[in-house]
């Protein structure tokens, strides 16, 4: 008995301290930039501007600003947690081709925007880049279609309850960290222990824009069953697209038929606003 009881604390204990690493590891569970940009617009034919942003707490971020003659409007990307703006160079292309000029930033400690990653801080580097478009820029809000992929869906969402731009798309987003976290950890006590939210689902219940969601029932690290309460959460008008492939793939493997559907609904959507 005592033998068991000696093995029981040894594993509560082993539990306990692995609990602790993952409690003051998170943010390396939860980021993943890389500061070295492996590509530019211009490598594949795109003109652009390289633009610097300043955030109200002395960060300061790198972005791409790629105007479009004639736009229908203008789109504020907001991307993943993991790699940096030049991983996403191929969705100027879409906007492009969708008519629709892009600002694509890195968040503070991605690429070569200075800082260090954290919550609070990208909801900050979020105001930052609409104050950028809004007012430098002069583009209406109504005119701005807010895009958050993954971990970048929180983000935009959080900006979009609290301005009024013109379309909310969400790529294979969550409904909040520890939501998710309880999945891939279910053995941790994750809605305690977690240090972070990202709440896009408690976000939604503030916007008031269109919101267009596109997720893939073969999402491996983001489940299908967030996309789609995400989208019931999601105030009218809306639109879920089911994505083909993976996490990372999704949008290569439905490029036609994202393109078209997304479009479609942003031209719509915009045009009635």
């Amino acid at each position: 008995m005592q033998t068991l009881i000696n093995v029981s604390m040894a594993l509560c204990a082993v539990y306990l301290v692995f609990a602790l690493l993952v409690y003051f590891g998170q943010a390396r569970l939860v980021y993943f930039p890389e500061k070295q940009l492996s590509n530019t617009p211009g490598a594949i034919g795109l003109a652009y501007a390289n633009v610097s942003i300043p955030v109200s707490d002395g960060e300061t971020l790198h972005g791409w600003w790629m105007p479009v003659p004639d736009a229908k409007g203008a789109v504020l990307f907001f991307h993943g947690n993991a790699g940096n703006i030049s991983h996403r160079i191929n969705y100027l292309t879409m906007f492009k081709r969708l008519g629709y000029s892009t600002l694509l930033f890195d968040y503070r400690g991605y690429g070569q925007s200075s800082g260090t990653p954290s919550e609070t801080g990208m909801y900050r580097d979020a105001q930052a880049a609409w104050q950028y478009l809004t007012a430098t820029k002069g583009i209406a809000p109504e005119r701005i279609v807010l895009f958050g992929e993954s971990l970048g869906g929180a983000v935009a969402s959080w900006l979009a309850a609290r301005e009024k731009p013109g379309l909310l798309v969400l790529a294979s987003a969550f409904t909040s960290v520890p939501e998710l976290g309880v999945e891939i950890y279910p053995f941790l006590p994750v809605r305690w222990i977690s240090r972070f939210e990202y709440n896009t689902l408690e976000s939604l219940q503030s916007v008031s824009c269109p919101v267009f969601i596109a997720h893939s029932p073969e999402d491996d690290i983001v489940p299908f069953r967030h996309g789609q309460r995400l989208f019931q959460a999601a105030p009218e008008p809306k639109q879920f697209l089911p994505l083909e492939g993976s996490h990372n793939t999704g949008f290569i493997f439905m490029q036609p038929a994202w393109i078209k559907s997304l479009g479609a609904f942003m031209d719509k959507n915009l045009n009635a606003r």
